[in-house]
């Protein structure tokens, strides 16, 4: 199992633990309660036999399935050692587990379900500088991001996609931490960190579905002087970003993220031309210019 695999079946253990007995993680969980759920899940097993009127005895969970093979020989053992060679579980049993939860298969629940973020595995440390939390209040709210992904060949710039999502950057109330939550298309959700020092602002972003880190950095010009204005106002960042795709090539993203009103704030990104009335002319000038927006990572 890769990491990615564990933290899945963690997102399911959790889910089931909510679930039924309404405890927030798998671990609070005792062997008996485990025994519980997998009575509970086999009596919904059985009752969409019977309502689909399926002839074939439904292939049941052990008592001890969840108990001694998902959490004892997987979960636990990756937390005492994370190198442990661990095989995949059945995947047709989990995809079983959650069809009777409402889910078309495993995937379409790991998809759908993203109450949950590990912020925890996103580190940003500056040799411990000091931040500008002024300019990182400032940035609290909604936005909406302009996205472009450049092509590797320039010459296929006409197959660019420009995308706006909706985005929230708020501070945690229990560590003080700024964090970011950005929607994507289907399930796919992007959470991360931000933090600011001097005029950087760097934020560092995973994903709901892959383990795939972005980095973003930013600079505002003289931001310390122009926070010194009460009356100022930053409506528009432009970030460089860098991050790794799954044959390993770095690929360069060029991102504009603008302030967006709550009022008309919708959590549900939106996909629409180039063309649109809805992108103002300067970001389409900006999104058009891709040998200015291009990195030489060579």
């Amino acid at each position: 199992m890769k990491k990615e695999d564990v933290l899945h079946l963690e997102k399911l253990m959790n889910f089931l633990s909510l679930h039924f007995l309404k405890k927030n993680n798998w671990e609070d969980v005792t062997k008996t309660e485990w025994s519980y759920i997998v009575a509970e899940l086999n009596d919904l097993i059985i009752n969409d036999n019977t309502e689909k009127s399926i002839k074939k005895e439904p292939e049941l969970l052990g008592s001890n399935y969840l108990y001694e093979h998902l959490i004892i020989n997987k979960l636990k053992k990756y937390h005492q050692n994370e190198n442990a060679v661990l095989s995949k579980p059945n995947l047709a049993k989990l995809s079983l587990i959650v069809k009777v939860l409402g889910y078309s298969n495993y995937i379409d629940f790991i998809n759908s379900n993203t109450e949950a973020f590990n912020f925890n595995d996103l580190r940003i440390d500056m040799n411990n500088a000091k931040q500008n939390t002024v300019l990182l209040d400032r940035l609290v709210g909604c936005w909406y991001s302009y996205n472009r992904n450049l092509p590797e060949n320039i010459l296929q710039a006409k197959d660019d996609r420009i995308w706006r999502s909706a985005m929230e950057i708020y501070k945690s109330e229990t560590s003080g931490e700024y964090f970011i939550e950005r929607s994507g298309g289907d399930h796919h959700k992007y959470f991360g960190k931000v933090t600011a020092y001097s005029d950087y602002v760097f934020i560092i972003m995973n994903s709901n579905t892959f383990i795939r880190q972005r980095h973003f950095i930013s600079r505002i010009k003289d931001i310390k002087e122009k926070l010194k204005n009460p009356e100022y106002k930053l409506h528009e960042l432009h970030f460089i970003s860098t991050c790794i795709s799954f044959n390993q090539e770095p690929i360069a993203l060029f991102e504009i993220f603008q302030k967006a009103d709550r009022k008309t704030f919708f959590p549900d990104s939106i996909s629409f031309p180039i063309d649109s009335d809805e992108i103002p002319k300067s970001i389409v000038q900006q999104l058009e210019d891709t040998e200015s927006n291009r990195i030489d990572y060579r």
